[in-house]
């Protein structure tokens, strides 16, 4: 079934948006917290959470999954707008692990992702734990285009690969009273800096059983024809596109299924700000600013928000008869 038939006005996703572009969003999510201050990262060295400058990280090995890129793309999923220039993309990113700048690139070559394993628990049938190049090849790769849509309203379009969460759902057979799948992280203070700081670490985050179920719900492992760059979220991320973008968890390590509702790392900080259903809803707005439109970077426009980012057709089901008030923010 195809998720968009694509109209006479739409612009190809070949049609990449040029990179010289000057962005005017702020550097870092508000979070309430006051007096922060955070200098730019430099290109040739990172920049720690704390000030100060470290030594650039050491040149990466090959991936070992390399070979699996470019995915056959999957044409279910078109967009309705430019895919976002790689480097733009690849120089735009909230890594909080490394710093709050948006320009994390550098530092967060220190992630280390191998080895790495990812360990799937819980109220499952078949609790594991995977190297991480086994789980890649454990399921067949697929690109999709998918919008992305950030809670400071901004966004971005891109081509991410990797495979269905309901593909690794079924192959931990959920029991029946896994009502919910939590997300986490890793922790490692030595390695992110950022880690260092009073934040609820490691970053968590969550989706009903049945969100994680629907067709949409995608864990990424590259994006780009590529393997998942550092800044990213390397070497596995989740991508849930009628989310906004702080539920897509960037580089995890366990996944489990649990009876009761996480407590995510955004609500553990500012829960008055951050719910766990973060659904986009251009009605909603944030606390602090409007959510009803969006800066499209890369694109020099401003777009009107659409409920559940465009996607509302495949998932607004999954809210069916739910409070509607916290399912947005």
């Amino acid at each position: 079934m195809r998720f968009h038939r694509r109209k006479g006005w739409e612009i190809p996703e070949s049609e990449a948006t040029p990179p010289e572009i000057a962005f005017s969003r702020r550097s870092a999510l508000e979070a309430g917290v006051a007096g922060l201050v955070v200098a730019a990262t430099r290109p040739a060295a990172a920049f720690s959470w704390f000030g100060g400058e470290e030594k650039p990280a050491a040149p990466a090995p090959p991936d070992p999954t390399a070979d699996l890129y470019p995915a056959r793309r999957n044409g279910a999923y078109v967009l309705d707008r430019a895919v976002t220039a790689q480097e733009i993309n690849a120089h735009y990113n909230n890594f909080y692990e490394f710093g709050m700048v948006k320009d994390i690139a550098a530092a967060a070559q220190a992630l280390r992702t191998r080895p790495w394993t990812v360990k799937i628990d819980g109220l499952v049938e078949a609790p594991r734990e995977m190297g991480i190049d086994d789980l890649v090849r454990a399921f067949p790769l697929e690109e999709r285009l998918y919008r992305h849509r950030c809670v400071e309203a901004w966004s971005m379009a891109i081509p991410w690969t990797g495979f269905p969460l309901k593909s690794l759902v079924a192959t931990a057979r959920p029991l029946s009273g896994a009502k919910f799948v939590r997300f986490e992280t890793f922790l490692d203070r030595a390695m992110a800096p950022g880690q260092r700081a009073f934040y609820p670490w490691p970053y968590v985050e969550g989706l009903t059983i049945e969100e994680a179920g629907n067709d949409l719900a995608f864990l990424v492992t590259g994006a780009y024809g590529a393997p998942l760059a550092r800044q990213h979220g390397a070497p596995l991320r989740l991508a849930v596109p009628w989310k906004y973008g702080f539920k897509s968890i960037k580089s995890i390590v366990r996944i489990s299924f649990v009876a009761e509702k996480p407590k995510t790392f955004w609500e553990g900080l500012q829960a008055s700000e951050y719910g766990f259903w973060a659904n986009v809803n251009p009605d909603v707005p944030h606390p602090r600013w409007s959510q009803a439109s969006e800066e499209v970077l890369g694109a020099g426009e401003r777009r009107k928000t659409l409920i559940y980012n465009g996607y509302g057709e495949f998932v607004a089901q999954l809210y069916a008869g739910m409070p509607q008030g916290r399912l947005f923010m």
